[in-house]
């Protein structure tokens, strides 16, 4: 099944949506820690604070909604409160691998300005795809009268693009084409994940 198809089957069982915003907040959990991770002690800059921070209130505010279809359905992020539990943990941290070796292959980058520039461009091919997840998320919803709901999440996600191209444009002139590679490495995983979701026994029993 595609994203589309998939959403109003999630929506409708609330065991599935509630694992399923739980699987959003852990991917945004994922981002969080990474933005974290790759932070220069003396050198982090407000933009770099400000993204974390944020991702890491997308995190929480993803497991608050869950409280609008039952209290403590999802308390962790063990296996079985997420949907296709593997592929969910597999996806971010792929993504930042394939980028970190097109990053030391193609420009010979290591140590912390690798670390900077696989930042710029794993954030980046992220916020791509926010930006295009949560508005359908977000009609799915409406259109399923759910008490649910990501609008903030969208404004904030569309802020983040526009910083991150900004800051993109600040690290090289072919930032266009280095974050182009970056989407592309980007949207086979997501194919990945969309299928393993659809593969999920959960999800199965019930589609």
């Amino acid at each position: 099944m595609s994203f589309e198809q998939l959403l109003p089957v999630i929506i409708d069982n609330n065991q599935l949506h509630a694992r399923w915003l739980n699987t959003l907040s852990l991917m945004e959990n994922t981002g969080a820690r990474k933005i974290s991770a790759c932070e220069d002690p003396e050198t982090v800059t407000y933009i770099i604070l400000k993204h974390a921070a944020e991702e890491h209130r997308h995190a929480f505010y993803l497991k608050k909604q869950i409280e609008k279809i039952g209290s403590a359905i999802c308390p962790t992020y063990s296996p079985e409160y997420l949907l296709a539990a593997a592929s969910s943990r597999h996806y971010l941290n792929q993504l930042d691998v394939d980028v970190c070796r097109y990053l030391k292959t193609e420009l010979g980058l290591k140590g912390k300005d690798l670390r900077f520039a696989a930042y710029l461009l794993v954030t980046y091919a992220i916020e791509v795809r926010a930006d295009e997840l949560y508005p359908v998320y977000q009609e799915a919803l409406d259109k399923a009268s759910s008490k649910v709901n990501v609008k903030s999440i969208i404004l904030e996600e569309e802020g983040h693009l526009e910083e991150m191209i900004n800051q993109l444009k600040n690290f090289s002139p072919d930032w266009q084409l280095h974050a182009d590679k970056a989407v592309t490495m980007e949207s086979g995983l997501f194919g990945e994940w969309i299928a393993q979701l659809g593969n999920d026994p959960a999800i199965r029993s019930v589609s």
